[in-house]
């Protein structure tokens, strides 16, 4: 998990607009763009070479810009979101991406992919059947990870309560070690993985990065904190408030390669 550039995209005035469910009230702006200033620092000095896209109030949700693409070692694919009110965010992705990857493949109808349900450990892909990601769409990015030598299995978690994206519960450490919550830390596909479960009532922290040798976890969960600092990392705790509110997480801000 050496990575040399990641996009970011900061959260536009029309943030509190987004779709949510968390029921923890209105982001406060001000603060959600000092967070996200922060992550993007961690991220600079983790030595990540950073793309900055410019906010765009015509996509509140456009700040989690994970969703719109999936780059992987050998390529790299456009999705095709699963809330028609992000489809547009696919476009500037596209533009982004296409200094590095000329040839951009992507999930077309009726296939459905948000970036949240897909998992990278190493040469293995978890693709999560949510309620953003159909079944059409996981098997079309099954079908194109394969084509590049990457296996892959599907984690159907439409059952699973507060479930948003498989990576909402779901975390690559490296090696064969995930992190999970709840229920999904027991799931049939996790069976042969060294599955690290995320202390109970600190779930949210259950979707964390791990850049080179540092893991970024977020701020208010000191049990996985220290879990996850136990296992030998370097762990860097970011402030995600603003973020949770609208049913966000770490991995989301940045789509990274």
């Amino acid at each position: 998990m050496h990575f040399t550039h990641a996009i970011v995209r900061p959260p536009a005035a029309s943030f509190a607009d987004g779709i949510t469910s968390s029921g923890l009230g209105p982001p406060d702006l001000a603060l959600a763009l000092e967070q996200h200033e922060a992550y993007c620092r961690t991220l600079d000095r983790l030595g990540l070479s950073l793309v900055r896209l410019p906010p765009d109030p015509r996509f509140p949700d456009s700040t989690f810009v994970e969703d719109a693409a999936i780059v992987t070692g050998r390529g790299a694919i456009l999705t095709r979101p699963g809330a028609p009110s992000r489809a547009g965010e696919v476009t500037a992705l596209g533009a982004a991406l296409g200094r590095w990857f000329p040839e951009l493949d992507g999930i077309i109808a009726p296939g459905t992919v948000d970036g949240g349900d897909v998992c990278e450990a190493g040469p293995h892909f978890f693709i999560g059947i949510s309620q953003r990601t159909n079944a059409a769409g996981a098997a079309q990015l099954a079908a194109w990870l394969a084509g590049r030598g990457y296996g892959s299995s599907m984690m159907d978690i439409r059952e699973l309560p507060g479930m948003l994206h498989l990576k909402t519960g779901l975390s690559w450490l490296g090696g064969r070690r995930l992190l999970a919550a709840g229920e999904l830390a027991r799931h049939e596909a996790l069976r042969e993985w060294d599955v690290v479960e995320v202390p109970k009532g600190e779930e949210y922290a259950a979707n964390c990065i791990r850049v080179s040798d540092a893991v970024l976890v977020a701020q208010g969960f000191p049990k996985t904190a220290a879990l996850v600092r136990s296992l030998g990392h370097d762990v860097l705790v970011i402030e995600m408030s603003e973020y949770r509110k609208m049913d966000g997480g770490l991995s989301c801000l940045s789509v990274r390669w």
